[in-house]
């Protein structure tokens, strides 16, 4: 008898998702690892191999959006999604970041979190104060329960229910709306087997690549995310999820604060107070008075940035990063929003820097004597990337930089690099040069200046999906139709 056709709405896959556990995403983030460890080190002879995945394409429909068709397929089966992106001609972000002539006013808010240890308890209270000084105001706000969470009065309060622990609608506005479509996977035997909505599984399945990086991270007290769409979601909560115990402040970047408000709403609604407790959050607009100074401040204080912007334009300037002051500790610098050659949320600036000659041994914190390098980079640095063919094509960071392959290493080579090397242990193998020059590779993954570029692959959809349709089968979520 064949199996059951699944259908997963958003609100399906959207409820799959806010029940994961930390153990849970390791557990995708492993499978798609060697997926995307075989995209990039396979053999023709395996189905996952990039020189069997097709490439992408689309179309361009009268309202200006972009109908976007992504094919992909592993060892288990196949699939496609096609995705509507919205036209974003005329939403320049540039505002986020270092466009002249902005208009800059205040607009912050500053919260902190604590709960108690175990029981539900009740609430002692919080504390509200707001000052003002012609057109500065802060909100600050502290909430000591365990049960119950309040927030600034700028900020609407909702009932803590599951829906409210999910990127509300407001948290995109018609301006920039965020992409959705279909998801169709194919089993083994070409047989129809899902159909899930696109959209939260876009924004999920970029940030569970995002965060393997994260994973790795020695130091990961702060983080900075430009945006406040569901890319910015998923990224926060993915990782306060794997290093929720390391991440003391979580600094928000987003042209407008209104548009911010919902995506804090979400962190704070009663239900997620553990797992977040203690971790502060800011918000930061373009409209804060003193933008240029904070913006500077909280790009230089991160230990990993979230770049989750349809941006023309940098965020942010380069020399915050590029400076000698910038440059002072690593940090991991993650660019997951633009997806076209005209469009850059990083200077290239940065990106050229990342390259240069001796990036991977600049902030390594041992001396060696021995160049650290990738087999592309000899010992110059290298920018990571989700696909080589993929960025030098439309990313626009990578050709506004005007990189080469030479430059780019893709994250299915790193991030199973420590599997490699504990299955040559195993074999009774000896340390080599090349042993030594992996051992650099990954102190500085774990340490250095690591740029992560990604404009999306079809396998990472295919992959997650046919995950998610196994735990949705597991836990009956969704409706299964007999005899498609």
């Amino acid at each position: 008898m064949a199996t059951p056709l699944a259908i997963l709405t958003d609100n399906d896959v959207r409820a799959l998702l806010l029940s994961l556990t930390k153990a849970d995403i390791e557990r995708l983030q492993d499978s798609l690892a060697e997926a995307l460890h075989t995209y990039s080190t396979g053999t023709q002879d395996e189905t996952a191999c990039s020189s069997n995945q097709p490439h992408r394409t689309s179309i361009k429909l009268k309202n200006g959006s972009t109908l976007l068709f992504m094919p992909a397929a592993t060892c288990d089966g196949a699939g496609m999604k096609i995705l509507t992106l919205a036209d974003t001609s005329s939403n320049n972000h540039s505002s986020n970041g270092v466009g002249a002539g902005v208009q800059k006013h205040l607009a912050r808010a500053d919260t902190t979190s604590s709960s108690s240890s175990g029981g539900s308890g009740s609430g002692s209270g919080s504390k509200l104060s707001n000052n003002s000084s012609g057109s500065e105001s802060i909100a600050s706000f502290t909430s000591s329960s365990s049960s119950s969470s309040s927030l600034p009065t700028s900020i609407s309060s909702k009932p803590s229910t599951t829906d409210s622990l999910s990127p509300t609608t407001t948290t995109t506005t018609t301006t920039n709306p965020a992409p959705h479509g279909t998801l169709t996977l194919l089993d083994r035997h070409g047989r129809p087997r899902a159909l899930l909505s696109a959209s939260t599984l876009t924004a999920f399945r970029t940030a569970l690549a995002s965060t393997m990086l994260l994973r790795r991270r020695e130091t990961v007290h702060t983080i900075t995310v430009f945006g406040a769409g569901q890319q910015a979601y998923w990224h926060i909560r993915l990782s306060l999820l794997l290093r929720g115990a390391d991440i003391k402040r979580v600094n928000i970047i987003n042209r407008s604060f209104a548009r911010a408000q919902p995506l804090l709403q979400d962190f704070y609604s009663e239900a997620q107070h553990d797992w977040r407790s203690g971790t502060k959050f800011s918000v930061l607009s373009a409209e804060y008075g003193e933008y240029d100074r904070v913006l500077k401040e909280e790009v230089r204080k991160a230990d990993a940035i979230f770049c989750c912007t349809a941006a023309s334009t940098p965020l942010f300037p380069p020399e915050h990063l590029t400076a000698h002051e910038g440059r002072r500790k690593g940090r991991l610098v993650a660019a997951i929003g633009s997806y076209r050659p005209s469009m850059a949320e990083l200077h290239p600036d940065v990106l050229r820097q990342a390259v240069g000659p001796g990036q991977l041994l600049q902030q390594q914190q041992h001396h060696h004597r021995h160049h650290h390098h990738h087999k592309h980079a000899a010992s110059s640095g290298v920018v990571v990337v989700d696909s080589l063919s993929a960025c030098l094509r439309d990313a626009g960071e990578v050709v506004q930089a005007g990189l080469g392959p030479e430059q780019l290493v893709e994250i299915g080579e790193l991030v199973m690099l420590k599997r490699q090397a504990e299955a040559k242990k195993r074999a009774g193998g000896e340390a080599s040069v090349v042993d030594r020059q992996t051992d650099g590779l990954k102190e500085w993954l774990v340490k250095g200046n690591v740029v992560y570029k990604s404009v999306g692959l079809g396998l990472m959809d295919v992959v997650v999906g046919g995950d998610l349709v196994t735990l949705a089968a597991e836990k009956g979520v969704g409706t299964w139709v007999d005899g498609f």
